[in-house]
Order: C-alpha cells, then structure tokens, then sequence
C-alpha cells in the first residue's frame, strides 16, 4: 500500500459516497487507474465493504452500554450463537484475560437491556456499565506510521 492508497483511505472513510470521477479528481489519477486500486484494496480485504453509518440515538436507541461477560457456563460457541441473535448488540469482541468478551449495546430503555441480560444468564455472568457519551470515536482507520 502506498501513499496514494492511504489517501484514498482517508477519503473515502470522510465520503463513502464520493465518486470514481471525484475521487479521481482528489487523487489526481485517471478513473480508471482509481477503479483499479479500489478493486485491488477490497481485493485485499483492506476495504471489508461500502455501508452507511446510522446513529442509535437517531433509531431510538437512547441507552448505550458495554456488557462484560465472564465465568461462561457454555463453549464460547454456543454463547457467540446467543449473542449473534440478540438484536440490540452492536459489537462483540472475544477477549483473553479474566473477562471473556466485551459486548456493546444500545437499547430503547432499560426494559430492553433486562431481556438481554436475562438472556445472557444461563450461559455467563455479566457485568454492565452504561455509556455516558463517547469523547473519542475513530471513524477512519489507516495504517500506522513506523516508527
């Protein structure tokens, strides 16, 4: 990945939605030239896939939190078939240390995160902390400048 990749990274995480013929302009290469590294970073599985971003809040879901799950009373299998079903789960992420997985969630209220939590019972304990707001949040991703 070169310099021109790393660029079209960039802007295309800030726009999604721009063009072959913008991008071109931005990058100053030909379309097809730019059609070509685009196909090669999905190729690649540097770009996973093109998606809109929606805020929870804007759906409804006014209540963030991230759950810890630890002591699993099921294999890691059974319980990430769990997970994968519960519709309030944004992101799941399998982790080494005394906690098993860190779950984040959004929810239209506390009657929402009950369910999941007594869902979650039979295959772990958890452990939930309510999101007060997120001052950090990284929407574009690049490779990390050597040191």
């Amino acid at each position: 990945m070169d310099h021109i990749d790393i660029k079209m990274l960039r802007i295309l995480q800030e726009d999604g939605r721009i063009t072959i013929s913008e991008l071109s302009q931005k990058l100053a290469l030909s379309r097809p030239s730019v059609t070509e590294r685009l196909y090669r970073l999905q190729e690649k599985g540097i770009i996973e896939k093109f998606s809109a971003m929606v805020s929870p809040e804007a759906v409804g879901r006014n209540l963030s939190v991230m759950i810890e799950l630890n002591e699993l009373k099921q294999s890691p299998v059974e319980v990430e078939k769990v997970l994968e079903k519960e519709p309030g789960i944004l992101e799941c992420h399998r982790a080494t240390g005394h906690v098993h997985y860190y779950v984040k969630a959004a929810f239209r209220g506390m009657d929402d995160l009950q369910v999941l939590v007594e869902n979650l019972l039979p295959y772990c304990n958890t452990r939930t902390s309510i999101l007060l707001k997120t001052p950090i949040k990284k929407d574009v991703i690049l490779p990390m400048e050597e040191s």
